[in-house]
């Protein structure tokens, strides 16, 4: 499946983006700036149009673990980062922006400011209960 608006559906589209590696169902991309604040960071997406991670066959699922080790060792041998933050968001709600499945790969440093927080530090705060 394709989508015309869907900038994943056309990873080429964008000059600035450039496809890493990919295999027979999904690309890990990244966009390599100097104002980039994730230095490193990447997205592995499934060729296919899928809404989110929920959609993905299980080829997709296997495919994305193999570029997910072949990011990190990509990734390790340019930037040694000391840690990754890596992971899904789902629906709006979830923090998906962009509704076309997709893996963060987030390279992590122990000389950032917010080094050790993860994922779940930011919907971990008391702003964030419901009432």
């Amino acid at each position: 499946m394709y989508q015309e608006n869907c900038p994943y559906c056309n990873v080429n589209a964008d000059e600035e983006q450039e496809i890493v590696l990919e295999n027979e169902t999904c690309y890990f991309i990244q966009k390599e700036s100097e104002q980039q604040v994730l230095q490193g960071s990447g997205l592995i997406i499934p060729k296919l149009h899928k809404r989110d991670v929920f959609e993905l066959s299980e080829q997709e699922w296997k495919d994305s673990r193999d570029l997910l080790l072949g990011a990190k060792k990509i990734l390790d041998q340019k930037f040694a980062p000391d840690g990754y933050s890596v992971g899904w968001n789902t629906g709006r709600a979830g923090g998906q922006s962009i509704f076309h499945a997709h893996l963060h790969v987030i390279p992590r440093f122990k000389d950032e400011p917010l080094t050790g927080k993860g994922i779940r530090y930011w919907i971990k705060q008391k702003e964030n209960k419901r009432k």
